[in-house]
């Protein structure tokens, strides 16, 4: 795993300071996480959540808003507003510099920031929160001296045992915010935790989220777990959660987008690989999938092999004509599995074979066979997968016409 400092600025031209964690392998996506207010991107929660998700191929970046942390700026000067922005500027800079997140996830203060700032960046595709509040006003349970804000225009409060200066625009702003709405109009997945035993965002606050978000959504109970998800396992445990959540939205699999792909001209399949490794993306006639080598000789190990694309063309072929040959002679077959490896073995071991010299390829093949069929249909079965189209072209002679494109 790669984890690098980052610095970035926002629409105030203020120098925000981030963590971003890579993956060993080729990410599935990037994240950007959002922490809980007054906290900053080294709370351990996060620490451990971040760990988890790059374990299971996830890039994350956690920052410090506006003056927290590392960050530049004052703290008094901020408020929901800003944190919002802050958002988007990081995943502004996530795009310019790695990858725009395909998802966002808040804890606290930050989840609530997460749901307004979602619809803002047009990357996002799913959202997570953990011990969010239902309304940002929630943190204002928390602050005892609302009245000298009020009057004196700003005052010192005290929050987790830290003093922290917060000015009247600060409630000013919150008195604008309707997250209810937003959440309505989210429009992509959404997930929840939240534990029952959050003393400080009552579990209340994820039924209002959960019940004012429209269909995909998610909830899971955090159980036993504290607001601030300060025993490791519960953190960690949440970040392999979610990492299962997200693999449905921003796994290598859903990143469907054409324009990450070589068009096509007419019938054809279009295979590109960069220099820089051996990872390809294939376009099949608008279906996308990707290619790789294992990281033994140097690539990533993030798609099939060549010969794995092979046998599998070869496997789902031998499949298809079976099933379709079952469905013409009303045989009872009910699935198919063929199992395919291949090897390279030396001429003068194959029995069967013309050649004498040098080496040839083997492909073994197994086929199971599920359903009510007699001994006699099992075999006419067997006899029938070695005429599949793929199994006679690599039977037959084939001609390969190449040109240089200019």
């Amino acid at each position: 795993m790669i984890q690098e400092r980052i610095k970035f600025k926002n629409r105030k031209n203020y120098e925000l300071t981030g963590i971003i964690h890579i993956p060993d392998k080729k990410p599935t996506g990037f994240i950007l996480i959002a922490h809980c207010f007054t906290c900053s991107k080294n709370i351990k929660a996060l620490g451990h959540i971040s760990d988890s998700l790059v374990k299971n191929g996830i890039g994350v970046l956690r920052f410090d808003f506006t003056g927290l942390g590392e960050s530049e700026g004052e703290f008094s000067d901020t408020n929901f507003s800003s944190n919002v922005e802050d958002l988007v500027d990081a995943a502004l800079y996530m795009e310019d510099y790695f990858e725009a997140p395909s998802a966002l996830i808040g804890h606290s203060l930050g989840g609530a920031a997460v749901l307004a700032a979602a619809g803002d960046i047009e990357s996002c595709r799913a959202v997570v929160t953990i011990a969010a509040p239902s309304s940002p006003d929630h943190i204002l349970r928390h602050i005892s001296n609302l009245d000298e804000i009020e009057q004196a225009g700003t005052a010192s409060v005290n929050i987790a045992g830290r003093a922290f200066n917060i000015k009247k625009q600060f409630l000013n702003d919150l008195d604008k915010q309707v997250l209810s709405d937003k959440i309505k109009q989210l429009n992509m997945p959404l997930l929840v935790l939240h534990s029952p035993y959050d003393r400080v965002v009552g579990i209340d606050n994820a039924t209002e989220i959960f019940l004012a978000a429209k269909h995909p959504k998610s909830f899971v109970s955090l159980d036993k777990a504290d607001h601030l998800l300060s025993d490791p396992f519960d953190s960690s445990n949440a970040g392999y959660l979610i990492a299962s959540w997200l693999n449905k939205y921003i796994g290598i699999e859903n990143q469907q987008q054409s324009d990450n792909f070589v068009q096509l001209n007419g019938n054809q399949v279009a295979v590109a690989t960069e220099m820089t490794g051996y990872f390809s993306t294939i376009n099949a006639g608008g279906h996308y999938f990707y290619a790789d080598e294992p990281i033994s000789i140097g690539g990533t190990d993030n798609g099939p092999s060549p010969y794995d694309l092979l046998l599998a063309s070869l496997g789902s072929c031998i499949n298809m004509t079976l099933k379709m040959y079952a469905d013409r002679k009303n045989i009872p077959l009910e699935k198919v599995i063929s199992r395919l490896s291949h090897e390279k073995i030396h001429a003068e071991d194959c029995l069967e074979c013309e050649k004498e010299a040098g080496w040839i390829d083997r492909i073994e093949r197994e086929i199971e066979l599920t359903g009510d069929l007699t001994p006699e249909q099992k075999i006419r079965l067997f006899e029938i997968s070695s005429r599949c189209p793929v199994h006679k072209t690599l039977n037959s002679e084939v001609l390969i016409e190449s040109k240089l494109k200019e």
